[in-house]
């Protein structure tokens, strides 16, 4: 072998415990710390103000975000808020405007207005005329 290369035991950091869990949780958990040691070599390449003022820059991004998000959200009770009361008025306007045609229909007294057995209007503030040819 090359003085530079070196022969790794793959199963030498395999402990009992590792032995329990399947090949692909073992492969996982490879990848991670790989990929955890590639980002410390990648940082170490950096010098240490840019680490810095890199943190400092993605914190800032993130708080500004979350400020939107924040807005939006109370935007969003608010119009689902509004939504709510206006739903309550629709009902309630309804409500009102059936009990004001009920009336109009009952002439007022409850019999509905057939005295003389007679079928009720046909016409009035609600109703429209149709003439058909």
């Amino acid at each position: 072998m090359a003085e530079n290369e070196q022969e790794i035991d793959v199963n030498a950091d395999v402990t009992e415990e590792e032995n329990d869990e399947t090949p692909m949780e073992r492969f996982f958990f490879h990848q991670r710390r790989a990929l955890e040691e590639t980002g410390k070599a990648l940082e170490a390449l950096l010098p240490p103000d840019f680490r810095k003022h890199g943190g400092e820059a993605s914190r800032e991004f993130a708080k500004g975000f979350r400020v939107l998000v924040d807005v939006t959200i109370d935007n969003l009770k608010r119009v689902s808020e509004k939504e709510d009361e206006d739903e309550e008025y629709d009902e309630e306007v309804e409500n009102e405007e059936e009990t004001e045609v009920k009336a109009e229909v009952d002439g007022g007294d409850g019999d509905n207005g057939n005295d003389d057995d007679e079928p009720p209007s046909t016409t009035g503030k609600t109703k429209v005329k149709v003439k058909l040819d």
